[in-house]
């Protein structure tokens, strides 16, 4: 997966801050997911929750983290998919708006 996030980069982009736009997406994403998987709002298939990105936390970020997400955090799963297609929606986000700002300049 992010073979092909890569190259839809290189295809449609290239450059420096979408990449950094998209990774960062990548990583906060998916940990901006799990407040809502905590409050019971979604939570992703058994076979599919196969990331558990909170379960090796330091012990100050272990305080904070039950504080705000309850004492069973350590077991919030994600799938590991998830941050991949972050990245391919942000550079499509992107890709997106320079077409339409291209177009609205050529009319």
């Amino acid at each position: 997966m992010v073979l092909a996030d890569v190259l839809q980069w290189v295809s449609l982009d290239r450059t420096l801050i979408a990449l950094l736009t998209a990774v960062m997406t990548a990583f906060g994403g998916p940990l901006s997911e799990l407040p809502f998987v905590a409050a019971g709002f979604w939570h992703y298939n058994v076979d599919a929750a196969d990331y558990l990105p909170l379960s090796q936390l330091s012990p100050t970020l272990d305080s904070i983290a039950s504080n705000l997400l309850g004492d069973q955090y350590k077991e919030l799963a994600l799938s590991s998919i998830t941050g991949p297609c972050y990245f391919a929606v942000t550079l499509d986000a992107i890709a997106l708006a320079r077409y339409f700002k291209q177009s609205d300049n050529k009319t």
